[in-house]
């Protein structure tokens, strides 16, 4: 039987590396090991993957991994519109005691939208 891999992976049309967490365990290794300067998105609504851009992000980048983040997101699997993405850097991440598993705190974040169209063409 063939293993999963440890994130989704997937590249952008720059070809940008874009990892993402399959759940809250693998979400909390995903931003373990997260740089201080890369980009990492994830909805504006729970049930979603923290998605990281591996190196320094363009915004065609991050428009790429905004839309990847939608559409594996519950956001999107629920209703099917557009879907908003907070946008973050590594070093604005941060893990109380009392956050549960595979949850984050934020200190700065931008939000985007993913249009419905734009995410069906992935």
């Amino acid at each position: 039987m063939e293993k999963q891999p440890r994130f989704r992976e997937w590249f952008t049309s720059t070809g940008m590396r874009v990892l993402a967490g399959r759940n809250s365990k693998n979400n909390e290794e995903l931003i373990a090991q997260i740089e201080a300067k890369e980009t990492v998105l994830h909805t504006a609504l729970p049930g979603s993957s923290f998605v990281n851009i591996k190196g320094i992000a363009t915004k065609e980048d991050i428009r790429d991994a905004a839309l990847f983040c939608a559409k594996y997101s519950q956001a999107w699997r629920d209703t099917h519109n557009d879907v908003k993405i907070h946008v973050f850097r590594g070093a604005d991440i941060h893990k109380e005691k009392n956050m549960k598993e595979g949850t984050f705190g934020v200190k700065k974040k931008k939000e985007i939208v993913a249009k419905k169209a734009d995410i069906l063409k992935i």
